[in-house]
């Protein structure tokens, strides 16, 4: 086994930034919706949405990390928002989904002066919940994850 080097994806690792999403949407059973030039401008556009690092074996994906800029008035900075971790079977265990995030923390911090992280996990994925709180992250007592799909959002865009 080579030894796995973490670092920030470029515009050459598109690919390997989709392979790992789509095995992280096939792995939770979700629906995979976003098409490459999609991700591609998301990532990699004038206006990047989010960042990603990925996880090499060689030339082998073994792990992704999808984040975005979050701010808080209540916390009163900024911080990042994991949307997607995914690690490849052989490499769950070993250390290397902390690493992904400690990467993107970093990376966050350099940017945009990251001081806080924040993710959703599933209510069914008990596993990746023991993963997090191993690592510090606990549930956000009050909160309630809202979410406005498409069809609304473009309601809520007409407003006048």
């Amino acid at each position: 086994m080579q030894q796995i080097t973490i670092r920030m994806a470029d515009s050459a690792d598109l690919n390997r930034v989709e392979t790992g999403l789509r095995a992280l949407a096939a792995t939770l059973g979700d629906p995979y919706r976003a098409d490459t030039a999609t991700l591609r401008a998301a990532l990699f556009g004038a206006c990047p949405s989010c960042h990603a690092a990925i996880a090499l074996e060689g030339d082998t994906l073994r792990g992704v990390a999808v984040f975005s800029p979050v701010f808080s008035t209540i916390r009163g900075h900024a911080g990042l928002f994991v949307s997607d971790l995914w690690v490849a079977e052989g490499g769950r265990g070993a250390g290397l989904g902390q690493r992904l995030l400690a990467a993107a923390a970093r990376q966050a911090a350099q940017v945009w002066d990251a001081r806080f992280l924040r993710l959703v996990v599933y209510d069914d994925n008990p596993g990746a919940q023991r993963f997090y709180r191993r690592l510090g992250l606990t549930p956000a007592p009050g909160d309630t994850l809202m979410t406005l799909d498409e069809d609304g959002l473009n309601a809520l865009k007409g407003t006048t």
